[in-house]
């Protein structure tokens, strides 16, 4: 029977990331707790990388900050629009400035939204694909000649679901599978250069970004744990833990895949 319980937060992590520079973007938390792109950006401390902690909201990133470097991890902040190509751009002059090489970019920012066509406003639908899509474009495109410079990498990028299961949520889910695509195709266009591209699909995790300041009812937040086939909660220790691995070299033969973190969500029919 799986743990109900998630990880423990303060395990000791093999050094697998030693020697490695991180940016993480989205390494802040909308709240106290554990998001995904907090959780990524401590583990990566955690198993050795130094981590450059981007964020729009700089007080976010520097509470990460705190986390890592109260266990003696290395990091720094930055703050960014990754829509913005010059933010994009000095972002990654700022890992190269601060430790002179760049191996892993986890593209971690995104945002939701609801309804159908009919339903959304051009302008909401834009600033979706905006920021999950060109977002994760213009962060790569400034990431990879470093990478390249420094021998080669890993880039993981977070989607979701949704790309797989559409639920009422048109624009997300587009901006989602668009993602997946993007993955793949700069999988296979910096193959050449050392460079490895994935993919991360999270299920209904619980963070502070889905239940800041309690606003999910806690009937919603049952029925989104007994959704997985396990009958677990996942959380953003989850998702770090699938980033860390495909960061590493232990995924050295590991590029182009998506990988659903969902419980089994996928596995069972959406409830009606």
């Amino acid at each position: 029977m799986p743990s109900q319980t998630p990880p423990d937060p303060l395990a000791a992590v093999p050094q697998r990331l030693q020697d490695k520079v991180a940016i993480v973007t989205g390494g802040g938390s909308r709240g106290p707790g554990i998001g995904n792109g907090r959780a990524a950006s401590i583990l990566f401390a955690r198993a050795g990388a130094k981590v450059l902690l981007v964020d729009r909201d700089l007080s976010a990133a520097e509470a990460t900050l705190a986390m890592i470097t109260e266990e003696g991890g290395e990091a720094a902040t930055f703050e960014a629009d990754v829509t913005s190509e010059e933010d994009c751009a000095a972002m990654a002059a700022g890992a190269l400035d601060r430790w002179g090489r760049l191996d892993i970019l986890h593209n971690n920012v995104g945002i939701g939204s609801r309804g159908s066509v009919v339903d959304l406003d051009p302008d909401d639908w834009n600033r979706v694909l905006e920021v999950n899509v060109t977002g994760m474009m213009l962060s790569s495109r400034a990431a990879i000649p470093a990478m390249t410079a420094s021998g080669g990498g890993a880039i993981v990028n977070i989607s979701s679901i949704a790309a797989m299961r559409a639920r009422g949520l048109t624009a997300y889910t587009t901006s989602k599978g668009a993602v997946i695509a993007l993955t793949r195709a700069m999988a296979v266009d910096h193959a050449g250069d050392g460079i490895r591209v994935n993919c991360i699909a999270p299920g209904p995790v619980y963070t502070p970004m889905v239940g800041a300041g309690g606003a999910m009812p806690e009937e919603l937040r049952e029925r989104r744990r007994r959704a997985s086939i396990l009958e677990i909660e996942g959380t953003g220790w989850d998702i770090g833990y699938a980033a860390l691995f495909l960061a590493s070299d232990e995924a050295r033969y590991v590029t182009g895949v998506v990988l659903p973190v969902d419980g089994g969500v996928l596995l069972r029919g959406p409830a009606r």
